[in-house]
């Protein structure tokens, strides 16, 4: 969103809405204590169906969601929830809509982009929670004419073109995109047709040295006028209802934040200069995920405590200073997200750090999902706050070759320590659990081949829509944020009528050899096909989960047999000890610097 986008029609739109004193008031003369999305009304109804309805396909989907700090949420008055990592693309907004509509009784109209609304399903679930089209620059952006560089450092907010048309084809207030994911920028003017003027320079060095290194192609994007976006925002907040937002502007798969966009803040600030009273809380929401596009993966919502504008910032805003202000809560935001996420540089750092928290994990003791989320985010703190001192980038090594040297005996860390089992032992564990495999195989194979259709359809058609994301997208890295949507996507078109064609042909089977003679009137078996098919498939995957998880601890026993490899996994066992002993030294000694209160953390004492 354009932070660019002129107020005054906003208030016109919105003068008609306001009582006699400038402030909107509720059935009850009292201003800003209306919760207009906690009113019985059909629309809600429709929003509870829907999410009730997507929430059992989640449970399926997803092996556990958890919340996590729910009870800050407001019960009453206008809130604005706002999301991120935005890693799942339009699985995000229901689940966070499940989660505050179970645990506050909250609903959210959250701002969806209109190019999504286009799609018939997605459009209809979208209109029937309420949701707010928003057009997006970046789903307007089309190929530019010519090449751009850059030719001086020092100057590189000046951008230079050969055979570009910057004077047709981009907008002041518009955008410059460039190619393999290396971000976008404002412009700010346009002197010719060979050279423009960005606002900020580009938030990557890497784009930065692209346009030094040479000539590169690039997309340029409109001014999108979002003026009556923020009126519908606005009134929504000034009834007290609930907007949601994922600020980054768009989905992706990176370890970070991408930077928040400005309509965040405009859509907080700008209800407040149209209401002063109306008290908007800021909730900042983190998406947590563990394999996000991975069936039967686990999920952590968790809630920050609320935040209020501060006033001084709602005057500065009014006053006319709205960059400066903007800019200040968003970095409040920014912050309030921050501490609710797990969020790294690099996907290697997160996989260290991930892994030495499993090194300082107390042994035989299972963490609440919840407490391994705090566990990641304090470490991805500490790391950041000490990774230029040597004993960290010594440990950030030996952790990481220990990692290696996992994924060369291919086996798990939670995996050592019953890898070094004696022969006998692991002869006997094996053949059990062989044996219980085939059982449980047996048992979900009626399941399994039901429902392969479905699965094969799933895994082909998300490879080919991530495949589509990631060549229209600027920020995407293997666009694995449209994956888990497309699968469910796809099983909610597929899944139900592929049950109906299995029910119809086992109500014309019977009726054509005459199977069940007793069965009068033959459509009985359609109704009782449609419940005991889901009923084989969802027993098989309740089987195979797990029989999976039995599957994936056959490979340490079959390694355990190998003499080739035993004296390798023996060792791999003693340097996991002392690399655990090393990393829980490390941390107890580092913690309490970066957080006053770490010694009522410590797990290993409890």
């Amino acid at each position: 969103m354009s932070s660019t986008i002129p107020q005054a029609p906003v208030t016109s739109l919105l003068s008609e809405a306001r009582g006699k004193n400038g402030q909107r008031e509720n059935a009850h003369g009292v201003p800003g204590t209306r919760s207009i999305d906690t009113e019985s009304t059909f629309q809600h109804w429709i929003y509870d169906m829907v999410i009730w309805c997507l929430s059992v396909v989640f449970d399926l989907f997803f092996r556990e969601i958890r919340p996590r700090g729910a009870y800050r949420i407001p019960r009453h008055g206008p809130i604005l929830f706002v999301g991120a990592p935005h890693a799942n693309q339009f699985i995000d907004p229901i689940m966070l809509m499940r989660q505050i509509r179970n645990e506050a009784g909250r609903r959210i109209s959250f701002l969806a982009a209109e190019k999504s609304m286009h799609l018939k399903f997605v459009g209809t679930l979208a209109r029937s929670v309420s949701s707010i089209p928003v057009a997006r620059p970046q789903d307007l952006a089309a190929p530019g004419t010519g090449l751009i560089y850059i030719d001086d450092k020092e100057k590189s907010l000046i951008i230079k073109g050969q055979g570009t048309k910057f004077m047709k084809e981009c907008d002041q207030g518009g955008s410059i995109i460039l190619p393999n994911s290396l971000g976008s920028a404002e412009i700010d003017s346009i002197v010719s047709d060979v050279e423009l003027v960005l606002r900020r320079p580009f938030k990557d060095e890497k784009a930065i040295d692209h346009l030094l290194s040479g000539l590169s192609k690039f997309k340029k994007a409109p001014k999108v006028d979002q003026t009556k976006v923020y009126a519908k925002v606005f009134k929504r907040l000034h009834d007290g209802g609930c907007i949601g937002i994922f600020p980054e502007g768009g989905s992706h798969d990176r370890p970070d934040l991408l930077p928040l966009k400005a309509g965040v803040a405009i859509m907080a600030l700008g209800a407040l200069e149209e209401n002063p009273e109306c008290d908007i809380k800021i909730v900042p929401c983190g998406m947590n995920y563990f394999h996000p596009h991975k069936f039967r993966s686990r999920a952590v919502i968790e809630f920050g405590p609320p935040l209020s504008v501060p006033k001084e910032l709602v005057k500065a805003y009014s006053e006319g200073n709205k960059r400066e202000s903007v800019q200040q809560l968003l970095e409040i935001i920014h912050s309030a997200l921050l501490a609710v996420t797990v969020t790294s540089p690099d996907y290697d750092t997160l996989m260290v750090i991930q892994a030495a928290r499993r090194l300082y994990k107390p042994a035989h003791k299972k963490i609440p999902l919840s407490l391994v989320i705090e566990m990641n985010r304090r470490l991805v703190i500490g790391y950041t706050h000490y990774k230029d001192d040597p004993r960290i980038i010594h440990l950030r090594e030996a952790v990481a070759n220990y990692n290696k040297q996992l994924r060369h005996l291919g086996i798990r860390d939670h995996q050592v320590e019953y890898a070094t089992l004696p022969i006998l032992e692991s002869v006997g564990k094996l053949v059990y659990r062989s044996l219980k495999l085939f059982v449980l195989a047996m048992g979900a194979l009626p399941g399994v081949i039901l429902f392969a259709p479905v699965f094969i359809a799933t895994k082909k058609i998300s490879k080919v829509k991530a495949a589509q994301a990631l060549k229209a997208s600027s920020v995407k890295i293997a666009a694995r944020d449209v994956v888990a949507t497309w699968k469910i996507l796809v099983a909610l078109g597929l899944a139900p009528a592929l049950y109906w064609f299995y029910a119809l042909l086992a109500t014309w089977a019977t009726w054509k050899y005459d199977l069940v003679p007793q069965v009068r009137p033959v459509w009985l078996v359609t109704v009782a096909a449609m419940i005991v098919f889901p009923a084989i498939t969802y027993a098989a995957l309740r089987i195979g989960e797990t029989g999976m998880d039995i599957f994936k601890s056959l490979k340490p026993l079959v390694t355990c047999l190998n003499p080739n490899k035993v004296n390798a996994i023996a060792k791999l066992r003693i340097t996991r000890e002392e690399l655990s002993k090393e990393v829980t030294e490390m941390i107890n000694s580092l913690g309490p610097d970066v957080f006053p209160e770490f010694d009522s953390h410590r797990l290993m004492q409890s």
